[in-house]
């Protein structure tokens, strides 16, 4: 393998270690706000406590005048459940609000692995809430200082109706559409003209969540739960996943997501909501939440009641066809794109994750394999394509390796450090009369460093990896756990990962059987030169030991049967190579080449012999200026 081949390699180890840095540094960060955000937590928790617990008699007995009055009373109403094959959705009387959302078809990790059969709870009223405010002409109208009355109730439809005593309401009509996750409600006022300014043309709306902890891993499923906004007409936007974050958004807002790893709450609205401030608050880990999530904002409203104001929620999975699929649905003109919601990585790397890897995966999992059979025949598919560089990249390397007693002569022709251009250039004139491209080790890291890159961003946001067994790991999408202890030890936490043991195992046999190649194309200066950026190697699995332990098994698999064909290959490649017959091709290329007067170094030899040439240009110059000095 040539310099260049290695330099690649560099560039890849620079990336991986700046994604352990990155992440180490911001879990130290997390560890560091731990105290904090627990005070923080207790005091959100008591107000959520105290604002649950409130009932509006102390208002009604304030203000009885209010035309709302009887609606303050408590009611002793059931929550109304509406349900269809995925989704149970329960609205609360209180405020006229859902409650609560479970997902029919998935469940938590807890349950997973305890073998229970609960619905996954991704909603609850002890965490989340959504709740509307109007301004009238008296004050704030605040939802959820009132008990609505359940109306035209159906399996999957209600209208909450807020009633005043002259007759004028407030109706919150949903809808769970059929065999789908969505929600659609609207918010209509009927008579309220005269109790509202002439200006309202707005409704404000609070909505927080504090998402629960629904995999095995905190620290991976923190790591890809953020909340997320679209802009208007613009692109999707998302939080820090690991810090304390509050935003007022400068634009209009489409939706707003409180995303988990693996699920969402996301709130649509069909005109474009304003005055968007959202806030995404770490909290603590062993405290069975993620994230502490809020929202602020103002949406169209028509206080005429000729229009009514049009939402949606969507409690699901992040699916990426399925959230595609979602604009079938829409109450906006305009597309929700909701599957911004999915994180495939920068453009490149997006490129490939959008229109490769996310057909393949499709096509493979439509035939109803294993995921671990998945994973294997994507590895296989992305060794096959990349193979024809690679066998090129390996017989450039070959072509060195069988000219390197005539790049040693030219090492010894010019020992001194003064002549390491002319020794240079010389080693690249000879490499350019035999036909050999130092350059093309470098292509086969150029296409595999972006796949790399992409199933990174990939197989963290497969949610078809989730809860799927594959040999000894009972969950692909969580790390697997060869020992585990209980108490967590910085960079590692309180397991050992066996497919990540195996990936660092292969990638440190990849990495020795890379140096063996790299030393048999270089001279001794070189390979003095190399010794470090050799270490540099060897502790790259380590490195990648501290970063990968925590993370997916499906991961780490793939990363080690990769890594594994890569060495295959390699060995392969080196045992069906004859270098008697390469070199007696080469010195074919060298005689036709000689023979051949025309014929003039190109690529990498003519620049040098360009340098060259101009460097001996302005030593002549500078020795006839000091002749002429010296004349003088």
């Amino acid at each position: 393998m040539d310099k260049n081949t290695i330099i690649g390699l560099v560039l890849m180890a620079a990336v991986l270690i700046g994604f352990s840095w990155y992440n180490t540094n911001q879990e130290r960060n997390l560890q560091s706000d731990q105290t904090e955000q627990t005070t923080t937590q207790k005091a959100a928790d008591n107000k959520q406590q105290s604002t649950a617990d409130k009932t509006p008699l102390a208002k009604a007995t304030a203000d009885s005048t209010d035309i709302f009055y009887a609606a303050t009373k408590e009611q002793k109403t059931a929550p109304i459940e509406l349900k269809n094959q995925k989704v149970t959705v329960k609205i609360n009387a209180h405020g006229g609000a859902i409650s609560e959302v479970r997902l029919n078809e998935y469940k938590s990790y807890k349950d997973f692995e305890a073998k229970k059969e609960n619905p996954l709870l991704l909603y609850s009223a002890k965490d989340a809430g959504l709740n509307f405010k109007l301004d009238t002409k008296e004050g704030t109208l605040d939802f959820s200082d009132y008990y609505f009355t359940p109306i035209n109730q159906t399996d999957s439809t209600v209208t909450m109706r807020l009633t005043a005593s002259n007759g004028a309401s407030i109706d919150v009509d949903y809808k769970l559409l059929t065999d789908n996750y969505l929600v659609n409600f609207t918010v209509k006022a009927n008579g309220l003209q005269k109790y509202l300014p002439s200006t309202t043309q707005t409704i404000q709306m609070d909505w927080h969540d504090r998402v629960a902890q629904q995999e095995k891993g905190f620290y991976f499923e923190n790591m890809y739960s953020t909340l997320t906004y679209k802009k208007h007409d613009d692109d999707t936007e998302k939080m820090s996943e690991n810090e304390t974050k509050e935003e007022s958004v400068t634009q209009s807002v489409d939706w707003i997501a409180f995303k988990n790893q693996y699920f969402s709450s996301v709130l649509l609205a069909a005109e474009p909501m304003k005055n968007v401030n959202v806030k995404s608050e770490q909290l603590e880990e062993g405290s069975g939440y993620l994230k502490n999530y809020s929202a602020n904002m103002s949406a169209a409203f028509d206080a005429s009641g000729a229009k009514p104001s049009k939402f949606q929620f969507y409690f699901g999975p992040n699916n990426y066809r399925l959230l595609q699929s979602m604009d079938d649905y829409k109450v906006s003109e305009h597309d929700n794109d909701l599957q911004g919601l999915v994180y495939l990585g920068w453009p490149i790397v997006k490129w490939i994750n959008r229109f490769f890897t996310l057909y393949v995966f499709d096509f493979f999992t439509r035939l109803g394999l294993p995921m671990g059979i998945v994973l294997l025949l994507i590895t296989l598919l992305l060794r096959v394509i990349v193979y024809v560089p690679t066998r090129k990249s390996f017989l450039s390397s070959a072509k060195m390796r069988v000219l390197k007693p005539k790049v040693d002569e030219i090492a010894a022709k010019y020992p001194k450090q003064e002549d390491a251009m002319k020794r240079q250039q010389e080693t690249m004139s000879l490499y350019s009369q035999y036909g050999v491209s130092p350059m093309g080790g470098c292509l086969p890291m150029l296409i595999q460093m972006p796949i790399w890159i992409a199933m990174f961003n990939f197989v963290p946001n497969a949610i078809e990896l989730r809860q799927q067994s594959f040999l000894w790991a009972d969950d692909l999408s969580t790390y697997d756990s060869l020992v585990s202890w209980n108490t967590n030890i910085w960079g590692l936490g309180n397991h050992l990962s066996l497919f990540c043991l195996l990936f660092c195992a292969t990638n440190l046999l990849y990495s020795f059987m890379t140096m063996r190649q790299q030393r048999e194309t270089m001279s001794g200066e070189q390979a003095q030169q190399m010794k470090m950026m050799q270490w540099m190697m060897m502790l790259m699995p380590l490195f990648f030991f501290f970063m990968f332990n925590k993370y997916s098994a499906g991961l780490n698999y793939y990363y080690f049967i990769s890594l594994l064909f890569s060495a295959l290959t390699m060995w392969y490649l080196r045992k069906t190579t004859d270098d008697k017959k390469l070199l007696a091709k080469l010195e074919a290329n060298y005689k036709a080449n000689k023979n051949n007067p025309n014929k003039k170094p190109s690529g990498l030899a003519a620049r040098l012999e360009a340098l060259q040439k101009q460097q001996e240009e302005m030593m002549k110059r500078q020795q006839e200026i000091q002749q002429r000095r010296q004349q003088k």
